[in-house]
Formats: C-alpha cells, sequence, structure tokens
C-alpha cells in the first residue's frame, strides 16, 4: 500500500533516504536494559509530488516517544536565550495583558513559558511527558499532561479559557495528525489570537546535509509551501515568516484565522526563495541523498584513520540528531569510548542502537582524549567555549557536518 501524504492526502509519496533500522532516538538505555531486546523502526523519509511536503514514510506511535522524555530545554545556554527572546518577540509585536492566557504546546521543562511570565500572562504548558511533570514543577505555570489534540484542547478551554498566544517550538514537526491537531489549535485559540511555530526548516536541512536532523520524532520536514497549505485548508493562514540560525536553522511562522491580520511580505518572498532552491521537485531531494552517503564515507573513513593511529576519540553531546548519525555510521563503542553530555537525565546511561555510555563532561578534562566528535554540532560555538580548556591543552574537534572539519 502506497504512503499517503500527512497534509494534502495524495498517495503520490516517494520514498528518497532510507536510513535503515534505527532505534527510538530519545529512548537511552539504562545498563540493565543492554542485554534486552531494543525495537528498532525502519527510518524512510519521502517527498509527496502532490504539495511537496517531506516526511517520514512510517510512522511510529507518538505514546512510544513522548510521555517518557530525557531531552531538556534548559540544558543549552544557546537554546535558554533563544526561547527568552522568542517571547520578548512575541509580547512586542502582540501586546498581552496579565488576564491573558499563553500555550506552550510541548512545553517541556517550561523555560519559553517561564520567558513569557516576566511579561505577566497567565501561563500553560502541554505536555505528555510524565518525567517532566514530575521533575519541573512550577507555581506560576500550570500544566496540562498529555498529547495536544481537538479533545484535549476542548478541556484546556473549559478549564483554562481561550489563549491569546499559541506556541509550539520543535514540536510541530512531531504531529502526525496535521488536521486535528489544527482543529485543536483553533478551538483553544482565542479571536485575534497567534499561533507561534517554530521547526527545522527543509531549506536549512538541505543546504547543509543535515540528515542527522531525520528520526522518528520528526514526522515533517517543513517547508513554508505546504505548511501554507495546511492552514488555508483549516480556516488559517500565515502571516509572517522568519528565518532562524537556532539548531543550524529553523523557521519562525506567526498563523492566525483567515480575516486576522495583515500577511506580511516575508511570506511571498520565502516562497519564492523555496521555488528557486527547487523545494517542489524530487531531484533536489536525490542529490541530497547523494550528499548523505558521502557523508557516511568520508566520516567513517577519518574515524578508523584515527583509531588505527592510536588517537582516543570520544564524542560530546548526546542528543536525538546525534543518534541518527551515530546509527546510519553504524559507529559504538568501539570507535567512541563515551559520549559527554550535561544533561543529568542522561548521565550514566546508553546510547540507543549504538549502546555508547553517556558521562559528565567533566571526564573529557580528567582523560584529554585526542579527538571529541561533536555530536550537538548545530551547538558548536557554545560548546567549543565550554570546552576551551580542553582545546587549550591540545584537544581537537571534529565537526561533522555540514563538511566535515577537524578543529
Amino acid at each position: 500500500m502506497a504512503p499517503r501524504c500527512i497534509v494534502c492526502g495524495s498517495n503520490e509519496v516517494e520514498p528518497f533516504l532510507d536510513l535503515g533500522e534505527t532505534a527510538l532516538a530519545n529512548k537511552f538505555l539504562t545498563e540493565a536494559e543492554l542485554g534486552r531486546p531494543e525495537p528498532k523502526f525502519p527510518l524512510v523519509i519521502g517527498f509527496c509530488h502532490g504539495c511537496s511536503h517531506v516526511q517520514l514514510i512510517e510512522h511510529v506511535p507518538p505514546s512510544a516517544m513522548f510521555e517518557d522524555y530525557l531531552y531538556i530545554s534548559s540544558a543549552s545556554n544557546t537554546l535558554k536565550r533563544h526561547l527568552y527572546e522568542l517571547s520578548d518577540v512575541v509580547t512586542k509585536r502582540y501586546p498581552i495583558g496579565s488576564e491573558d492566557l499563553v500555550v506552550d504546546i510541548g512545553c517541556n521543562d517550561g523555560t519559553l513559558l517561564k520567558g513569557f511570565r516576566r511579561h505577566g500572562p497567565r501561563a500553560l504548558g502541554v505536555d505528555p511527558a510524565r518525567n517532566l511533570a514530575e521533575l519541573f514543577h512550577d507555581p506560576d505555570i500550570d500544566r496540562y499532561t498529555g498529547f495536544f489534540d481537538s479533545g484535549s484542547a476542548r478541556e484546556i478551554r473549559d478549564r483554562f479559557g481561550t489563549a491569546a498566544v499559541v506556541t509550539a517550538t520543535n514540536t510541530f514537526p512531531h504531529v502526525p495528525g496535521l488536521g486535528d491537531f489544527v482543529e485543536g489549535v483553533q478551538t483553544v485559540l482565542a479571536v485575534g489570537g497567534v499561533f507561534v511555530i517554530e521547526a527545522h526548516y527543509l531549506v536549512d536541512m538541505l543546504e547543509q546535509g543535515a540528515f542527522d536532523t531525520i528520526y522518528h520524532e520528526h514526522v515533517s520536514y517543513w517547508a513554508l509551501r505546504p505548511m501554507i497549505r495546511l492552514f488555508e485548508a483549516n480556516g488559517m493562514r500565515v502571516v509572517r515568516v522568519e528565518r532562524l540560525p537556532l539548531h543550524h536553522g529553523q523557521l519562525r511562522v506567526f498563523v492566525q484565522r483567515d480575516g486576522e491580520g495583515e500577511v506580511d511580505p516575508s511570506v511571498r518572498a520565502t516562497l519564492e526563495a523555496e521555488s528557486a532552491m527547487g523545494i517542489d521537485r524530487i531531484e533536489t531531494y536525490r542529490r541530497f541523498a547523494d550528499g548523505t552517503r558521502r557523508v557516511k564515507e568520508t566520516l567513517t573513513r577519518t574515524l578508523s584513520k584515527l583509531r588505527a593511529e592510536g588517537n582516543r576519540v570520544v564524542g560530546y553531546g548526546a542528543p536525538a540528531k546525534g543518534n541518527t548519525l551515530l546509527g546510519f555510521l553504524e559507529l559504538g563503542p568501539r570507535q567512541l569510548d563515551y559520549i559527554a553530555d550535561r544533561s543529568p537525565l542522561k548521565q550514566g546511561l546508553y546510547t540507543p542502537g549504538s549502546h555508547v555510555p553517556v558521562v559528565a563532561p567533566e571526564r573529557i578534562l580528567e582523560e584529554q582524549p585526542e579527538y571529541v566528535l561533536l555530536l550537538a554540532w548545530n551547538f558548536a560555538d557554545e560548546v567549543m567555549e565550554q570546552q576551551a580548556e580542553y582545546r587549550a591543552r591540545g584537544g581537537r574537534f571534529i565537526v561533522p557536518v555540514p563538511d566535515l572539519r577537524v578543529v
């Protein structure tokens, strides 16, 4: 049976890159779990000839990925500053008062809502991760533990009222049931309110060869054109678009109901740039797949050479994207002794699929390995600043994407 597009319903979705069967990117393992069977799922991405949407061919049930979650926004200083800046931008553009409500879908540890609280509104976080709800309780922020959909949106509206602002940062790509999700946004959004999305931008992924952005949580790889089609089919329209450098490239999109808000020139300009790049042509994605295979060959060859010369190589950063890279390149403890990560939730665990131990960053300075493979390369500047002493002692970082370099 041909896969169907989750935006337009077409059955003309053509696979263009197969990253193999991989474990779920955020399902880190305890030592006791290493000997047990580990579920793996096909990781194949395709292009819709009907609306140009790029999406996974097969979906893993969201409950298997998001009800116990180990990624926390505040672990990155860069991301924390960015989310506070987002709250400043939104409240300046759409003034809100102390009685207004801001709802953040996929609120994680509440970092963005803490930014909004500085401006006075009520704040509600929606997130299915029970472990995060227990860890990050804030008396100034209400929390709804569950998935956001049309049903939970009605419950949220009835309990908390409608929202002047609804946000979804790095959450919108996770949604397989897009029509139902947008119905939920319509339900909870106040008249004249705004829905703000931040998501990895397909154009940046293509330009940078960032194949490690692909993992099971990311059902969609958004460009603006199919996003506009989705919202127009559901009584809403995109009114403003901004490109951001965060996470190696994101799109910030402002959406309102039809007839609310003026459409900014940035929308047309972005659409024209996408057309010029060829995001509506399958040949663009075939070239991306060829480049991905070249990255695998080059990095595998480089790591083998360094190890053969007697160098010790470890990793830095245990994000979900890093696990795509480890899985596709078939790297494990034989190639990387360990991976350092600042998140205490991941320390003491093992990476999914590849089973590399995760340790605290202090171990890098204690042991001074010759090379560190930077798996969190989208935060390269922040990591290298944190590890200035390691570099001063002669340690070197391997940045794998977009072009392999040793610094």
